[in-house]
C-alpha cells in the first residue's frame, strides 16, 4: 500500500497521482511491475477497472485482476478477436483431438473384430475335441462292460454245465481262464469298431 515514505503503486505512478492509504489498485498492481497496469489501463481504462474492482468482494478481486490482465494481453496480440481468438483456437484443438481419439477407437474396434473369428474357431475346436474325448471314453466303457459281461457269462456257463472237473475248479485255474478271455477282448473290441 502507498503511504508516506513508501513507493506509490504502479497505477498511481503511471497516472501521476498521490497513492492513498486505501488505494484500491495498490494490492494488485505493485510498483515493481508497471507493465501489468499499463496494459490494463490501455485496453480497459483506469476508471473502468476501478469501478469493476469496487463492485466485487475483496476475495474475488485478485482473480478479476488476473483475468483483466490476460484479456488485455490477448487484445494487444490480436486486436480483432482478442481473448475470443485464443478460446476458439483451444476449442479447435479439442475438436481435432476428439476426432483423432474417435479414429483410434475405431481402428482398435476393427482389429478386435478381425481377431474374434479366430478366437471363436479356436474355442470351437477345443469344445469339439472335448466332446470327442468324452464320446470315446463312453464307448470304451461300454465295450469293457460288454466284454466283462461276456466273460462272466462264459465262465458261469462253463461252470454250470459241468465242463470243469475238480482239477480245474481251483482258483488258479479260474484266474487262468479269465486271463485267456481278457486276452481275447481286444479282438472283440476290434470287431465291434469295424
Amino acid at each position: 500500500m502507498g503511504g508516506p515514505g513508501s513507493s506509490p503503486c504502479a497505477s498511481c505512478k503511471l497516472l501521476r497521482r498521490r497513492c492513498a492509504k486505501d488505494c484500491i489498485f495498490a494490492p494488485y498492481f505493485p510498483p515493481d511491475d508497471p507493465h501489468k497496469f499499463a496494459i490494463v489501463h490501455k485496453v480497459f481504462g483506469a476508471s473502468n477497472v476501478s469501478k469493476m474492482l469496487q463492485e466485487l468482494p475483496v476475495h474475488q478481486r485478485a482473480d478479476a485482476v488476473n483475468s483483466l490482465v490476460f484479456e488485455a494481453n490477448a487484445r494487444v496480440r490480436d486486436p480483432v478477436y482478442g481473448c475470443v481468438g485464443a478460446i476458439s483456437y483451444l476449442q479447435n484443438q479439442v475438436s481435432q483431438l476428439q476426432m483423432q481419439l474417435a479414429v483410434a477407437q475405431a481402428e482398435i474396434l476393427c482389429i478386435q473384430m478381425q481377431h474374434e473369428p479366430t478366437l471363436q474357431s479356436h474355442h470351437q475346436v477345443l469344445e469339439l475335441d472335448q466332446d470327442h474325448k468324452a464320446l470315446l471314453l463312453n464307448n470304451n466303457n461300454n465295450i469293457n462292460n460288454c466284454g466283462n459281461n461276456t466273460n462272466n457269462n462264459n465262465l458261469g456257463y462253463a461252470m454250470s454245465s459241468g465242463q470243469f472237473n475238480s482239477n480245474f475248479a481251483s482258483p488258479s485255474s479260474i484266474m487262468q481262464m479269465q486271463m485267456q478271455m481278457q486276452m481275447q477282448d481286444p479282438l472283440k473290441q476290434e470287431s465291434l469298431w469295424t
